[in-house]
């Protein structure tokens, strides 16, 4: 007699997806900023600087008012001191004077002698000449190399770590499958077209 049940099983089925893990760098990164500072050259000159006083020459062509009062009164002053010393040297000379000596004949020389020096002399004007004076002059040079400034703006690098993962699915559920395979059954038995009577007399 064959099985009238046929029972199958079906087992589970998971599948299983691995990540690894990975560690990844990233790089850093570098920045540069270049300024220039312009400086150059520089040059400042001052010529010479003549300076020329004419005061005292034009006092001497064209005197000012007081300028003429002091120069009178100076040689009013000259003429007080010679005349002074001049009558003391001639009496110095009465003191001393021998017999028969002719004083006024030599005082009157003395006086036409001090005329001429003094009325027959040259004389140039303007008298004094310009006082003449002078700065030097100055050169500068100032010569200033450009200024090169550099900055560096860096970014350190950066580590990022991946952790592994592993990923479950289950594709198929685990199942009993009971499958009847046999015939067809009668209620009553006699009804099974090919059903044979069981032979009890034996």
């Amino acid at each position: 007699m064959k099985p009238l049940i046929e029972i199958t099983t079906v087992p589970i089925q998971i599948e299983m997806k691995t990540t690894n893990a990975k560690l990844e760098y990233a790089r850093g990164t570098a920045e540069m900023e270049i300024s220039r500072e312009k400086n150059g050259l520089s040059i400042k000159s001052r010529p010479i600087k003549v300076n020329i006083d004419t005061y005292e020459a034009r006092n001497s062509l064209t005197p000012t008012i007081a300028r003429y009062l002091e120069q009178g009164a100076q040689k009013g002053q000259q003429a007080a001191y010679e005349a002074t010393a001049t009558y003391a040297r001639q009496g110095q000379l009465m003191v001393e004077t021998k017999l028969g000596e002719e004083l006024i004949t030599k005082f009157a020389g003395e006086a036409m002698m001090k005329d001429v020096k003094t009325n027959v002399g040259l004389d140039f004007l303007p008298d004094p000449g310009p006082e003449i004076t002078w700065d030097p002059g100055e050169m500068n040079i100032r010569y200033e190399m450009d200024k090169l400034a550099i900055d560096w703006k860096l970014n350190e690098g950066s580590f990022e770590f991946t952790p592994g993962d592993i990923e479950f699915t289950i594709a198929q559920r685990p199942d009993v499958v009971i499958k009847y395979v046999g015939g067809p059954l009668y209620v009553p038995p006699s009804a099974d077209p090919n059903y044979e009577p069981v032979d009890v007399r034996a």
